[in-house]
């Protein structure tokens, strides 16, 4: 071994591992260093120079640092309106990249130092399986007893964008802040597209985002969605739903975009909006996973007709000394997703007769305002015809959010209208996705809304919404009218 646990490969090299571990994102490495605590001998291969995969380099991480930054400008700003003025903000776009930079190579750092310590082999480059036992890294061999698939997922592109333009951006790309442009294009309204769109809104770019779906955050529940909608639809040049691009064309003026509104009776229809100029364009409409290069045939491993790994509760693959997990199996994409996963097949892989039993995935948009939601939606209980009751404790009855100006924030209970029992959570408003943990610790506990409505939340606090909403659900509600009896 040498270096910060890089194993050295040279011709025709062997190695040998108990566990190998493909992928060093937040799924791979946790799988990596919860083996390696349990008493395995663990190779863990990253393509990359650095362990932490999307999540860490080019996604959760970065964006979470410039949508800081976001947060404190255009707080900033609504403080002029209670009479106190900061003035415009001086952007130094390289001192920031490099501020971005230094959070990520600390945190990649500090992998590097846990694989280290705990003894796990690293092996760089690409890997490709080539039996159900064995993987391929260049000219390096590696046998295994067993495996994990960390692979994640890539963007996916769309066929009327000319990516080849390098005014044309991933997310990748545009965390990469190569400049502030004067107007921005953001393709996707989803939490990926609408959080990018934040940091360049705060940082000085007209935005416009088009959604094909019906709403912004597709499958979120729309009173959720809508306090999100009204406040971006004041600060950008355009939201638009329905909505999607026919084509961009290219010219030394910039990206001409060509609009068509959908009409959601008969999809397959559309009508020319017209058109816009925009000094780059960001395609945020989804992601796809990586298992195309993987070898998965030679290893009998079987995926879907989307590409995803079949896994069964143990995220156990068709071949059983093979797991998979994270973003490589299925939605939801997340990275506490994948680390959940991880740590299961670790254990499972060390001898734990153990199965996923998640009662809730929180989802989280760090929009401004954000929002998040966990468990049974609203939409989806009424798809699926399950019996429920949504209570709502509006933000504008909370102290603690009027004075902080998220007065148009919103907690939501979704509600067994026999048993009281809480199936779900969504809420929007200034730290929701820190608000939503409680939530989901709710449903894990099986917790009804008494539980809730009785627990002391101190005051005044935005998460006292939660005990809000559950006293309405009780009946005992004192903040809001009396109900008609």
């Amino acid at each position: 071994m040498s270096g910060a646990g890089t194993e050295p490969t040279g011709p025709a090299a062997e190695i040998r591992a108990q566990l190998l571990v493909l992928g060093a994102g937040p799924g791979g490495y946790t799988a990596a260093f919860r083996a390696a605590d349990l008493g395995l001998d663990v190779v863990l291969v990253e393509r990359e120079e650095t362990l932490g995969g999307v999540c860490l380099n080019v996604g959760c991480i970065p964006s979470k640092a410039l949508l800081h930054i976001a947060k404190v400008i255009t707080e900033a700003e609504l403080a002029a309106a209670h009479g106190v003025s900061f003035g415009a903000p001086q952007i130094e776009l390289e001192q920031l990249r490099r501020w971005k930079d230094g959070v990520i190579g600390r945190l990649t750092g500090g992998l590097a130092a846990l694989a280290k310590k705990r003894k796990v082999r690293v092996l760089r480059g690409e890997g490709q399986l080539t039996g159900p036992r064995t993987l391929a890294v260049g000219s390096t061999s590696v046998s295994f007893d067993h495996a994990v698939l960390a692979t994640g997922s890539r963007a996916i592109g769309l066929a009327e964008v000319p990516h080849e333009d390098q005014r044309v951006m991933s997310a990748t790309d545009a965390l990469a802040l190569a400049e502030i442009p004067g107007s921005l294009l953001v393709i996707g309204g989803g939490v990926i597209g609408l959080e990018l769109a934040g940091v360049y809104d705060a940082l000085g770019s007209r935005v416009t985002v088009v959604e094909l779906s019906e709403q912004l955050i597709p499958g979120c529940d729309p009173d959720l969605v809508k306090p999100l909608h009204d406040r971006l639809s004041e600060r950008y040049e355009g939201v638009h739903v329905r909505t999607r691009v026919q084509s961009i064309e290219t010219s030394d003026a910039g990206l001409l975009a060509r609009f068509a509104a959908m009409d959601p009776l008969t999809p397959e229809s559309s009508s020319t909006l017209g058109t816009s100029v925009f000094d780059r364009v960001l395609v945020a409409v989804g992601r796809k996973p990586n298992s195309e290069s993987l070898g998965l045939e030679a290893a009998g491993v079987a995926v879907d007709e989307r590409g995803f790994v079949r896994v069964d509760a143990q995220r156990r693959t068709s071949n059983a000394h093979i797991h998979a997990i994270g973003d490589l199996v299925g939605p939801p994409l997340l990275a506490h997703k994948a680390a959940h996963e991880a740590k299961l097949a670790a254990e499972v892989i060390a001898g734990r007769d153990i199965e996923l039993d998640i009662r809730g995935i929180p989802s989280v948009a760090y929009t401004d305002p954000e929002v998040a939601w966990v468990g049974l939606t609203e939409t989806a209980a009424r798809l699926a015809d399950i019996p429920h009751q949504a209570v709502c404790f509006p933000w504008s009855a909370s102290g603690r959010a009027v004075l902080s100006d998220t007065a148009a924030g919103l907690t939501k209970l979704i509600v067994d209208p026999q048993t009281s029992r809480i199936l779900g959570a969504g809420i929007v408003g200034h730290n929701a996705g820190e608000l939503i943990a409680e939530a989901g610790l709710a449903l894990e506990l099986e917790t009804d809304t008494q539980d809730l409505a009785l627990t002391v939340h101190a005051h005044p606090t935005l998460s006292e919404t939660l005990a809000m909403a559950a006293e309405i659900a009780e009946g005992t509600a004192t903040d809001l009218p009396p109900s008609r009896l």
